[in-house]
C-alpha cells in the first residue's frame, strides 16, 4: 500500500521554530522587566510571542494531513511575529529612541550571534537581559527580523510544495489508483 500521509512534525529542527522560541522567552523576559506587569500591553506582547512559537508548532503537527493548514498557521505566525515587532518600535519609539542601523556595531554583533549554529537563548542573554531595555528592545527586534526573514521562507517552500505535490485529497487518490492498478495487474 502506498502512504498518503507523509512524515509530519519535527518543528524542533525547524530554524523559524528555534528562533521564535527564543523570541518568546525574551519577550517574557523583556516584558516582566520593563513593561507594567497589569498592562494590556504585557499580556499582548506575550501573547503574540507565544502565537508565533505555538502556530509554528501546530503548522509542522497538520501538515501530514493539511497542506492548507500548516501554511495558513504558519502564516498566523508570521502575522504574530508582525505584531510583536511593532510593538517592539512602538517601545522605541515612544522613548525618542530608533531601531539600530545594519551598521551600528551592535547590530552586526547581533547578526554574528544569529549565524551561531543551534544558537540558544543563552547564546543571546547578554543582549535580552541588558539592563538597557534600549539595547534589549533592538536585541528582540533583530531576533524577530531574522524569524519572520526564516517564515517568509518556510511559506515559500510550503506553496512551492503544495503546488508540485498537492493536498491530502490528490494523494489520496493517487495512492488509490495505484492500489486499483496493483490489483488490476494481479488478475490481469
Amino acid at each position: 500500500m502506498t502512504a498518503f500521509i507523509p512524515p509530519h512534525g519535527g518543528y524542533q529542527k525547524l530554524r523559524s521554530y528555534q528562533k521564535a522560541e527564543i523570541v518568546y522567552d525574551a519577550t517574557v523576559y523583556f516584558c516582566d522587566h520593563f513593561i507594567e506587569k497589569r498592562s494590556r500591553t504585557h499580556d499582548q506582547m506575550v501573547q503574540a510571542a507565544r502565537s508565533g512559537k505555538q502556530n509554528i508548532i501546530e503548522g509542522s503537527m497538520a501538515s501530514g494531513t493539511s497542506k492548507e493548514t500548516e501554511i495558513k498557521l504558519t502564516n498566523v505566525a508570521r502575522a504574530s511575529l508582525e505584531e510583536l515587532l511593532a510593538d517592539y518600535l512602538d517601545f522605541l519609539r515612544t522613548r525618542g529612541q530608533a531601531e539600530w542601523s545594519k551598521d551600528d556595531p551592535y547590530a552586526e554583533r547581533l547578526r554574528e550571534l544569529n549565524r551561531t549554529p543551534d544558537a540558544t537563548y543563552e547564546t543571546f542573554r547578554k543582549g535580552i537581559e541588558n539592563p538597557d531595555p534600549i539595547i534589549a528592545a533592538n536585541v528582540i527586534i533583530g531576533l524577530i527580523r531574522v524569524t519572520n526573514y526564516l517564515l517568509d521562507k518556510q511559506l515559500k517552500h510550503l506553496e512551492e510544495a503544495f503546488v508540485k505535490e498537492g493536498g491530502l485529497r490528490e494523494r489520496m487518490t493517487r495512492a488509490r489508483l495505484e492500489e486499483r492498478g496493483k490489483f488490476k495487474d494481479k488478475r490481469g
